[in-house]
């Protein structure tokens, strides 16, 4: 569909912002340009529809080279839209969303129409926003019809230039979702620049990783996520977002399990361990030996139904473990046990059945958004430090 050969920007000043680039963009994808500040992404874009033209080398459209395609034909045959919308103020929607076709001659019927069926899109009710202007739109909305419009004259390739990136979150995340959806309906070729991660992996078909005008690495976000080429690209992708050996057979269970749950020794009585389960809000406890080898586990529900005994002790009513796995076992294994077996946690021994930790469901969300970067409240199972 679009395809670079050797294409170099060099400016006067002797900065060069792209070096000899080979890339092409496969037809009917959205394809994400991401790097640093200066990285060659936006340049790289705008030189697609010529308002940047190539030092050296070749962009080839459908297999026609477009310095020899007059560049305001070229343009008009290409969707644009900008960080800062520019809509005309004074035109109203609908006739701002038929800029392209008016100045391709379509009549007026078949602009009336496509103005109509791409308002309904993106969820603006035809007869309430085509004859408003701009300024009686949100910021949201008005980006919307700026997406739109360069949808208007049905262009095989659109490009698009941080388009989201002043809007809030939410009008940011559900353009996003827009975008997606009209895409997928009309099959545009999309290439989009960003210099948001996040942003990136939800659009991208296929991203493209820049520093120093060279593409450091191209593919589907999942490969990318998994398969880092480089450091650059680890430290650019973000340690929380990386995918690479998360929750593989390489990871152990000492890397996800909670060091310190709330233990407690066999001699306590059934009011002192009520105690520490409302202090330490679990409704468990781990019992162990005062050289911490692992004896079993008592529920609330154990003590709450044998409370009424005098001189019994949660050593009395200790269960012991079915299952337990080895210190350094892989975390595979041991969430497999985990849900096969249907257990609320496994306990984690060293040598001589000592209690090391505890893998249990919080302990695996709280690993994973370490990983992805969430954030995350320590599961009341785990506990503190141990009595």
């Amino acid at each position: 569909m679009i395809r670079f050969e050797k294409v170099s920007k060099r400016y006067d000043n002797g900065y060069v912002a792209i070096e000899s680039l080979d890339l092409e963009f496969a037809k009917g994808l959205i394809h994400v340009l991401i790097g640093p500040s200066g990285c060659g992404k936006t340049t790289t874009m705008r030189m697609i529809n010529r308002l940047n033209v190539p030092s050296s080398g070749k962009i080839y459209i459908n297999n026609k080279d477009i310095s020899q395609i007059d560049p305001v034909e070229l343009r008009r045959s290409i969707g644009y839209v900008i960080q800062s919308i520019g809509l005309f103020p004074h035109m109203t929607i609908a006739r701002n969303v038929a800029v392209v076709p008016r100045l391709l001659k379509w009549d007026q019927a078949r602009i009336d129409k496509r103005v109509d069926e791409l308002l309904e899109l993106v969820n603006l009710s035809p007869d309430t926003y085509r004859s408003r202007y701009p300024s009686e739109l949100s910021g949201g909305q008005q980006q919307r019809v700026g997406v739109i419009r360069a949808f208007a004259a049905e262009p095989d390739i659109i490009v698009m230039d941080e388009p989201f990136s002043a809007l809030d979150p939410i009008s940011r995340e559900n353009l996003q979702d827009e975008l997606i959806r009209l895409q997928q309906e009309l099959n545009t070729t999309i290439i989009f620049v960003t210099h948001d991660m996040d942003e990136a992996i939800k659009l991208a078909d296929n991203m493209i990783l820049m520093k120093d005008g060279f593409v450091v690495q191209q593919g589907r976000p999942e490969h990318i996520l998994r398969h880092p080429a480089n450091d650059f690209v680890k430290s650019f992708v973000g340690k929380q977002r990386l995918m690479e050996d998360s929750l593989s057979e390489k990871i152990t269970v000492d890397e996800v399990m909670a060091e310190y749950p709330v233990t407690a020794y066999p001699s306590r009585g059934l009011a002192e361990a009520i105690k520490i389960m409302e202090r330490r809000r679990v409704d468990s406890l781990i019992i162990v030996d005062r050289k911490h080898v692992l004896l079993g586990h008592v529920s609330i529900f154990q003590v709450i139904e044998r409370f009424k005994e005098e001189n019994i002790t949660i050593g009395d009513l200790a269960t012991p473990f079915e299952h337990v796995v080895e210190q350094g076992s892989d975390l595979q294994s041991a969430l497999q046990l985990l849900t096969n077996q249907r257990l609320p946690f496994i306990p984690v021994v060293a040598d001589h059945n000592r209690f090391v930790g505890l893998i249990t469901k919080g302990s695996v969300v709280r690993y994973i958004a370490d990983v992805y970067g969430a954030e995350s409240e320590p599961s009341p199972v785990e506990g503190g430090a141990s009595e």
